[in-house]
C-alpha cells in the first residue's frame, strides 16, 4: 500500500485539527501587513511544533497505514476467497480488484434489515394482491423486496404453502437482478451499434470489463458473460441449497446459494471437520446473495459451457431453457450429475418455468421499458 507523502498543507491541517496552532488563521489574515516577519514567525511556529508533535504525527500515520493495510488485505482475502468451494471462486482479479467488489460494497450499504414475521409478510402479500396464481396468469410480479427471511418459515407445516411462500420472497429478488443485467445488456448493444463511443461510454465499458473479468477487453466475451440467469433455475438452486428457506445458513446469513469462504466471515457447517477452515459466506441482505450467485455463473471458468449454451440459445432466438442449461451445472456441487437431476426435478414438480417470462412491475422509470 503506497503511503501518503507529508506536505506542509497536510501538517497544517493536522495541527489545526489537534489545536496546536489555533492562532494560525489570525496570523494568515495579517500576513500582508506584517510581511516577512509574519512568514518567518509562521515558519518558526511550524518547525517548533514539529519537534513536539512530529513523533505523534509519524506514529499516527503509521497506525493509520497499518489499519488501512489490514483492511485492504482482509478485503482482498474476502474477495478472492469468496467463491472457493462449489466453484464459487474468484479466479480473475483486475488491477487488484475482485470481480465481486461491487457486490460486497452493495452488501455493506445501510439497509432496513428488519426481520418481519411470516404473518406480517403474508399480510403484505395479501394487501398487494401478490399471489403466485396471479403471476402465472398475468406474468407480473409485485416489486416487494425483503432483506431477511422470516424465522417462522420453518414452522409452516404445509409443504406447498411453505414452498409458495419461499418462492414469493425470492422471485422479485431474482427478477430484479436480471433486470439490472438486462439494462446493462441493452446499453452494451447500444454501444456496439455505434461507430464511435463517448468518453462516458468507454469508461462504462471498462468498468464492465473489470466487473465481468474480461482481461483482454474482448467485447464478444463480455456480451456472452453479461446475460441473465433463468428465474426457474435460480429459484430451484436457492430451494435446494436452503431447504426452501429453512436452513441455518439462510436464516442466519442470508446465504441462498451455498457460497463458501475461507476469510472467516461466514457460518461454519456443523458437519465440517475440526481441521476444516471453510465457512458458508454470509450476507447482510438477501439481494447481495443473489448478486453474488449470478456473478459467479457469469464469470467463473467452471461455467464456461453454461455460458456457451446460453449464448447458443440466444443466437438461435430461443428462450433460456433452465432444464437445458442446468445440464452444465454439474460442477456446482460435489454430487455432480445427481445435483443436476435434483434441480430439474424441483423445476418440473413446482412448475417453476412459469416464472421465467414474468416481469417485475416497475419501481422506477428506467424499468418501464422492460415490461
Amino acid at each position: 500500500m503506497r503511503k501518503k507523502a507529508f506536505s506542509i498543507d497536510r501538517i497544517r491541517k493536522y495541527l489545526d485539527k489537534k489545536g496546536f496552532i489555533i492562532s494560525y488563521k489570525k496570523i494568515a489574515k495579517e500576513e500582508n501587513n506584517v510581511g516577512n516577519i509574519s512568514r518567518t514567525f509562521l515558519s518558526s511556529l511550524i518547525i517548533i511544533s514539529l519537534f513536539f508533535i512530529g513523533p505523534i504525527i509519524i506514529d499516527f500515520t503509521k497506525n493509520t497505514s497499518l489499519i488501512s493495510e489490514d483492511f485492504e488485505n482482509n478485503s482482498k482475502n474476502n474477495l478472492n476467497k469468496l467463491l472457493e468451494k462449489k466453484n464459487i471462486k474468484t479466479d480473475k482479479v483486475m488491477n487488484g480488484k475482485s470481480l465481486f467488489e461491487d457486490i460486497l460494497i452493495f452488501d455493506e450499504k445501510p439497509a432496513d434489515s428488519v426481520r418481519l414475521s411470516a404473518g406480517t409478510i403474508e399480510e403484505l402479500f395479501k394487501s398487494t394482491n401478490y399471489t403466485l396464481e396471479d403471476v402465472r396468469k398475468n406474468k407480473l410480479v409485485k416489486p416487494i423486496s425483503l432483506t431477511l427471511l422470516p424465522a417462522e418459515i420453518k414452522k409452516i407445516e404445509n409443504t406447498k404453502k411453505r414452498k409458495d411462500f419461499f418462492i414469493q420472497i425470492i422471485l422479485p429478488l431474482v427478477i430484479k437482478e436480471n433486470n439490472n443485467i438486462r439494462l446493462d445488456r441493452k446499453r452494451l448493444f447500444s454501444i456496439l451499434n455505434k461507430s464511435k463511443n463517448t468518453i462516458v461510454e468507454n469508461t462504462w465499458l471498462n468498468s464492465k470489463f473489470k466487473q465481468y473479468g474480461v482481461l483482454n477487453k474482448d467485447l464478444s466475451t463480455l456480451k456472452i458473460r453479461m446475460d441473465e440467469v433463468p428465474v426457474s433455475m435460480a429459484i430451484a438452486q436457492a430451494a435446494k441449497e436452503t431447504g426452501w428457506g429453512t436452513s441455518r445458513f439462510a436464516q442466519e446469513g442470508n446465504a441462498l446459494f451455498g457460497q463458501w469462504t475461507w476469510s472467516g466471515e461466514g457460518i461454519k457447517p456443523l458437519e465440517a471437520d475440526d481441521e476444516s477452515t471453510h465457512k458458508v459466506m454470509k450476507f447482510n441482505v438477501l439481494q447481495a446473495s443473489v448478486k453474488a450467485y449470478q456473478r459467479n455463473l457469469n464469470t467463473h471458468t467452471s461455467y464456461k459451457e453454461f455460458r456457451g449454451a446460453r449464448a447458443e440459445l440466444r443466437d438461435k432466438g430461443k428462450k433460456l431453457d433452465s432444464i437445458i442449461l442446468i445440464e452444465y451445472l454439474d460442477k456446482y456441487a460435489e454430487t455432480g450429475k445427481e445435483y443436476v437431476k435434483i434441480l430439474q426435478q424441483i423445476i418440473k414438480q413446482n412448475n417453476l418455468r412459469d416464472f421465467d417470462d414474468a416481469k417485475l412491475l416497475p419501481s422506477s422509470i428506467n424499468l418501464e421499458s422492460l415490461i
